[in-house]
């Protein structure tokens, strides 16, 4: 938000008189932006100033006339953007297993940092990075993927904010030279958000990031997750099986471990023993045997499966395929379930390959692949069609293989998206089912393209053909999509 912008924001809610805001602006050091002169000189905290900011960001369009999507196919579902996020400003924080009644000095640190971490649930964050400058602390939160930059801290409170992270992650306060991981876990209302607190030596001082797992937004529905209903069925077929492996795949940050634990979600039943080897755990599941590793002591992924699978387990989950011996667990009568950071469903297997698991192997154990990315959903309260002359309609449509005057739709900016035209995330994926002829086809050390080619003979459906889908029913912009796709092979 602009200084210009602030300063008629704080004027026209009443939270600051105009003697107040001229008396601020003349107050500032050089450099200095108006946000943090106000919170430097005693007039606001800054719990306050980004409860001002959130409230007013996106003042824009209004969201009339936005363009309904179709209703779908039988083959498509029907993808909703997320429900609201609740606003936790005025409920109380409480820190598992953390008393801080005992050390009345450090109150102010503590709730200042508390009004940060609220800050951070009120706007659905799944990140917070805490960066140092050289003229203070600067958060930045990442919502639907996203990076949008905080008020900058001042420089006095960088070091008793970060401290105050790295004790709540019980890990050593003093280390500022090597990096450190530790965890907490806070209730606030009817939540339970668990963060991971990773910390990284920088030029300007010690960087921390928060990682939000809010337990209570945990999706396991499929539809939601932007599985079509083709592709949920034929998910769900797979996941039937009594042996064999599924992977899921894509780069960091696609959604994976979600899909995997929707997964379980629909593989688990009272008469199965479902089993998981995760690094670290980031969910809590009920009625699932959860395992993380522990590699100081030399309690490795390797190690856990052997043990695992000598406890009669139907379905298993392993966080990552390190090597064949996961691979080998999926011929011994069990569902294993796994990730593995490939570009494509058909570039998994050339991976394997690589990583020295034999053709017959992986013929034998994989029951099919997941390939995805995250892409942020259209706003439905403001999305319109985009105009008939735009130049960009070009470029899509020769990406995407559409007609130059497709229906394209993107949205335009409103208070419910906070003029990001954006709403929520979704899945864009491609499923790809081993059967007899894929196998005949991996046995046999065919290479990618061939193996792509018996795919699509068995109805393979690509990224780029379930992306085209949902730009067509109004889910995704054709921009936003291409962008995540940029790169992507057919």
């Amino acid at each position: 938000m602009t200084d210009e912008l602030l300063a008629r924001t704080l004027h026209a809610n009443g939270t600051l008189s105009r003697e107040q805001i001229q008396g601020a602006i003349k107050g500032r050091v050089q450099g200095e932006r108006l946000g943090q002169a106000i919170v430097r000189q005693g007039m606001l905290s800054i719990a306050d100033l980004q409860r001002v900011e959130l409230g007013s960001n996106g003042n824009g369009h209004n969201g009339n006339g936005h363009t309904q999507a179709p209703a779908s196919t039988p083959t498509q579902a029907v993808v909703e953007a997320p429900e609201e996020v609740e606003d936790v400003s005025a409920l109380t924080l409480y820190i598992v297993d953390h008393d801080d009644s005992a050390d009345p000095a450090q109150a102010p640190v503590v709730r200042y940092a508390n009004e940060l971490l609220k800050y951070a649930i009120t706007l659905g964050a799944s990140d917070v990075h805490f960066e140092p400058q050289p003229g203070g602390l600067l958060p930045r939160y990442r919502v639907d993927g996203a990076l949008q930059s905080g008020q900058l801290l001042p420089i006095e409170l960088s070091a008793p904010i970060l401290s105050r992270f790295k004790v709540l992650a019980n890990v050593d306060i003093t280390e500022q030279r090597m990096p450190q991981d530790g965890r907490f876990r806070v209730k606030i209302g009817s939540k339970t958000i668990d963060f991971r607190v990773s910390s990284l030596p920088s030029i300007h001082g010690e960087k921390i990031v928060l990682r939000l797992l809010n337990h209570s937004s945990l999706e396991t529905d499929l539809t939601k997750l932007g599985f079509a209903r083709r592709d949920k069925a034929i998910f769900e077929r797979m996941l039937q099986r009594s042996h064999g492996m599924i992977l899921v795949t894509g780069p960091t940050g696609s959604g994976k471990t979600t899909t995997l634990y929707a997964a379980l979600n629909s593989a688990r039943d009272a008469t199965k023993n479902v089993m998981t080897i995760e690094d670290p755990v980031e969910y809590e599941l009920e009625g699932i045997t959860q395992t993380s590793t522990q590699t100081d002591i030399g309690l490795n992924f390797a190690r856990v499966l052997r043990a695992a699978l000598r406890q009669d387990p139907d379905v298993i989950l392993v966080g990552e395929i390190r090597d064949d011996i996961s691979v080998r667990a999926a011929l011994t009568g069990h569902l294993l379930l796994s990730t593995i950071h490939t570009n494509s469903a058909v570039a998994t297997i050339s991976r394997l390959r690589d990583m020295g698991v034999p053709s017959y192997l992986l013929s034998s154990s994989i029951a099919g692949i997941v390939a995805q990315r995250l892409a942020r959903l259209t706003c439905k309260s403001c999305r319109g069609p985009v105009a008939p002359d735009d130049p960009r309609r070009a470029e899509w449509a020769h990406f995407f293989h559409m007609d130059e005057n497709a229906p394209f739709q993107e949205g335009k900016g409103c208070a419910k998206c906070k003029g990001r035209g954006t709403k929520g995330r979704v899945a864009i994926l491609e499923i790809m089912e081993v059967d007899a002829e894929m196998r005949r086809a991996i046995s046999a050390d065919k290479d990618a393209e061939s193996l792509r080619q018996a795919a699509r003979s068995n109805g393979f459906i690509s990224m780029i053909d379930d992306a085209r889908e949902k730009i067509n029913f109004g889910f995704l912009s054709p921009q936003e999509a291409m962008n995540v796709l940029m790169g992507h092979e057919e």
